[in-house]
Formats: structure tokens, sequence, C-alpha cells
């Protein structure tokens, strides 16, 4: 019987492989995904980022780097994640899922099924006390807070155009979604 492969060993296989530019990957339950990075989802996510930008310094804010996460061989490239004040990284170097603030997912076609599930699954059973999903297919923003025992509180969900109140969490303020749009 061969052991299952490590995380680091998964992902030095995929950096060995001829992945296309603006392609994105990530691992989930084991399982690779790739998948390419559409310009509605990259507007999606830089809008988030600039937001968080009037509140927050880019040293707290990444956008697609690896984080190991609770659960079997989950390292993520989440859109956007907004680290604590106090965040450090690792002995390998990398950021670690006890120091995330905040995560915003935008959904993809074809990850959709991860972003709802497993992930969101994985960021409550490590604590990451605010989780955002935007979707551009329903034009929806889903807000899960306050994880619980490995489950999330969801917010009523919010259409493109209102205001994601986040006042009352870790990120301080208000998201405006004028200019989301629709996939």
């Amino acid at each position: 019987m061969t052991a299952e492969p490590s995380l680091d060993t998964l992902f030095a296989w995929l950096e060995s492989l001829p992945v296309p530019e603006g392609w994105k990957v990530e691992i989930v339950q084991g399982g690779v995904s790739f998948w390419p990075q559409r310009d509605n989802h990259w507007d999606l996510t830089a809008n988030v980022i600039d937001q968080l930008r009037r509140g927050f310094p880019r040293r707290r804010l990444r956008s697609d780097v690896r984080i190991d996460f609770p659960g079997h061989l989950n390292g993520f490239a989440a859109d956007v994640v907004l680290l604590k004040e106090d965040a450090e990284k690792n002995a390998k170097g990398r950021w670690k899922y006890q120091d995330v603030a905040f995560v915003a997912e935008v959904i993809s076609k074809d990850t959709a099924r991860n972003d709802y599930g497993p992930k969101k699954d994985a960021y409550a059973a490590a604590g990451v006390p605010v989780l955002l999903i935007v979707d551009p297919y329903t034009g929806l923003c889903h807000v899960y807070r306050d994880p619980k025992d490995g489950a999330y509180r969801l917010e009523p969900a919010v259409k493109f155009g209102e205001s994601v109140d986040l006042t009352n969490t870790v990120v301080g303020l208000a998201l405006d979604t004028a200019e989301f749009a629709f996939e």
C-alpha cells in the first residue's frame, strides 16, 4: 500500500506542471482544482481588496496565496484573505490559518461546489471569523460568521447593488456592491 502524498508533495508536483498563466490551482480535500481566472472574477476580487484597503494596510491582505486549512489535504488559495494584525508566517514560510481574520471567495462555475461546501466547512473548522461568498451567477453575497462547533451562522443574502454590512465583525466596514457585475 502506497502512502498518501502530503500537501507539500502535491503542490511540488503541481508546480512542475505547465499550468497556463492566469489559471488558479488549489487542493480541496485532496482533489486538485484548476480553472481559468475570468475578467469578472478578477474585477470582483479587486473590488473587495480595494474596499478593504480603506481600513487595512496592504501587508494584511492576500489573494491567491496558499494557506493550509484543517481537514484532509486542504491547501486553499482564497480570492481575498485578511490576516490578523500580528500574523506571522510558519517555519515553512507560509501564512497560518490561525491568523486568518476574514476570507472572501468569488464563485467560479467550476468550483462553486467547493466554495459552498468543503471550503466553507474548513474555514468554519479553522475558526475564521467571517467568510464572504460573492456569487456573480446569482447576484448575491452570502456572509457566514461566528463559527461554532465547525459551523457558521448564515446572515441573510445581500443582492448586488446593496451594502454588505460587516461593521460589527472583525472587518469593521460595509462593502459597497454597486459595481459588482453578474457573470
